[in-house]
């Protein structure tokens, strides 16, 4: 049985600026463990996935995020999502 955040289903992780260039792609479908829950846990475990990872989260609250096109906090579920969006802060001018 398949239950929980990301258990037995892909969903599509898109890099934006700086962050793409710090992951080394701009986009890859991954599927989480079931205790991935939130994108705090989601950015938790791509951290543990690698250097590249741990550089471009690395300081916490930094990063932005988007669930399916619409802006999301640390918190915020990632249960069906199908696409999860990270950008740096943007900034006015």
């Amino acid at each position: 049985m398949t239950t929980g955040a990301g258990q037995g289903r892909d969903m599509k992780l898109v890099y934006f600026a700086w962050v793409r260039e710090r992951v080394g792609k701009p986009e890859e479908t991954v599927t989480p463990p079931a205790e991935v829950a939130t994108v705090a846990d989601l950015i938790l475990w791509l951290k543990g996935r690698g250097e590249e990872y741990a550089y471009a989260f690395e300081t916490e609250g930094v990063v932005r995020t988007a669930i399916d096109r619409v802006h999301a906090k640390p918190g915020s579920p990632i249960v069906g999502a199908q696409e999860i969006a990270f950008f740096p802060p943007m900034t006015g001018g």
